[in-house]
């Protein structure tokens, strides 16, 4: 896996025969993004490390000529730059970058790099990084943010898309009830009406809803996707993807060619978060993923509000509890909205109360080791350390967990998910 095909210079030369213009800059700067962005998967807090600590170029460098994780865990402490010079790597940032060296090893894959070249080429993509056209809000993800945003669509309108400055996120259940999805077009075309950029996911239900509404209204809105953006998905939200990148953009963090995943669509929901002014969130079950985006909100200290719904609704019962127990703001018409919208918010005081939202989020390893299991097929440890960017020891260590839990079982030298799992 290590040797010239991998080398920044090669990979520069593909993105100039192949893909000139998804991205203006200096190219070895942008190869060693479009590497990364292959290599790690999302909000891997190792790379946010390294990237602060040498840049995504040198760092890049410093793994591919690496042997051991002592030997890049000592490179890159030795060629810190910038303000992190002034000061060392602290124990924890040292230990996870030794265990990162782990995970990204086995991904250095020279044909994704040059599938996720190709594809941009083909589908006229463009890339925005941290140091060029960057959404103000994913910095202060901080060691969290994406490494880069690919986008596809008119993404001549880009820079006016990633710096506007009233962004709504708007997300709620997929299976949504037609008051919901009422609900939610109203207060969303009322938002877009008033030059709001409307965010959300592209999923069925409420997300679908929230991004009609903006195009009704010949509005601005924006999906953010989990997997590439060469594979949108729901495929049954084709035409509404079509629709969004006649007059915007969709995006993912993630390089074309990759699948969604449940980790991927988790991690996804701090990018929309982040991104956003605000979080609205429509109708949400108690165990939504959109109240994970509204953990991430909370956590960053966005304003939140939530509408709420029939009190023999289950699908309004993790807004009823936004309300009730996370101080989000109760939402009834547009006036609400744009209170919402208009609100300046410090650090959260909430973050205690939000760490309980989702369960899910507290075991990223557990959940990317999980997704890259099969019901059929036995998953090798190679291959499920390959597919979910986790180190071998730790993916050990969770298999042995999920086997003694009974949601995995061990066959033929690997592992697949047991029938009745999780």
């Amino acid at each position: 896996m290590r040797g010239e095909p991998l080398a920044i210079e090669r990979i520069a030369d593909w993105i100039h025969e192949d893909a000139p213009q998804v991205c203006p800059g200096d190219l070895a700067s942008v190869a060693s993004v479009v590497a990364w962005s292959v290599i790690v998967e999302p909000g891997d807090v190792g790379y946010g490390i390294l990237r602060a600590a040498c840049g995504s170029e040198r760092g890049y460098e410093l793994l591919l000529h690496s042997s051991t994780a002592a030997e890049f865990v000592d490179s890159v402490a030795a060629s810190r730059t910038g303000a992190a010079a002034c000061s060392g790597l602290s124990a924890a940032e040292l230990r996870a970058l030794g265990e990162a060296w782990g995970r990204w090893r086995p991904r250095m894959d020279p044909a994704r790099v040059r599938g996720a070249i190709a594809a941009a080429g083909r589908l006229e993509l463009r890339l925005f990084t941290p140091h060029h056209r960057w959404p103000q809000g994913l910095s202060d993800l901080g060691a969290h943010q994406p490494v880069c945003l690919w986008a596809r669509g008119r993404t001549s309108l880009s820079d006016a898309l990633l710096g506007h400055e009233h962004v709504l996120a708007v997300v709620g259940a997929r299976a949504a009830t037609a008051y919901g999805e009422y609900c939610a077009f109203e207060l969303t075309g009322a938002a877009a009406r008033e030059g709001a950029l409307v965010l959300s996911g592209g999923a069925y239900g409420i997300d679908g809803a929230a991004h009609r509404a903006a195009l009704a209204l010949e509005g601005s809105t924006i999906a953010v996707l989990a997997g590439g953006v060469d594979r949108v998905y729901p495929r049954g939200h084709e035409r509404l993807f079509e629709q969004i990148m006649d007059s915007g953009v969709i995006v993912s963090e993630v390089p074309p060619g990759t699948a969604p995943t449940r980790w991927r669509f988790l991690a996804r929901n701090r990018v929309i978060a982040a991104w956003a002014s605000a979080t609205l969130v429509v109708e949400a079950g108690s165990r939504s993923g959109a109240l994970n985006t509204a953990h991430h909100a909370l956590e960053l200290g966005r304003p939140l509000g939530a509408v709420p719904g029939p009190i023999t609704s289950a699908t309004s019962r993790g807004c009823h509890r936004l309300i009730q127990e996370y101080a989000a703001s109760c939402v009834t018409d547009p006036s609400d909205v744009e209170a919402l919208l208009g609100k300046h918010s410090g650090p959260s005081r909430r973050e205690d109360a939000a760490g309980d939202l989702v369960d899910a989020s507290h075991h990223p390893e557990r959940t990317r080791v999980w997704d890259a299991l099969s019901l059929r097929q036995p998953r090798y440890l190679e291959q499920i350390v390959r597919s979910s960017g986790v180190e071998a020891r730790v993916a050990m260590s969770v298999l042995g967990e999920l086997e003694i839990a009974g949601a995995v079982i061990s066959r033929a030298g690997g592992w697949v998910k047991a029938p009745s799992g999780k």
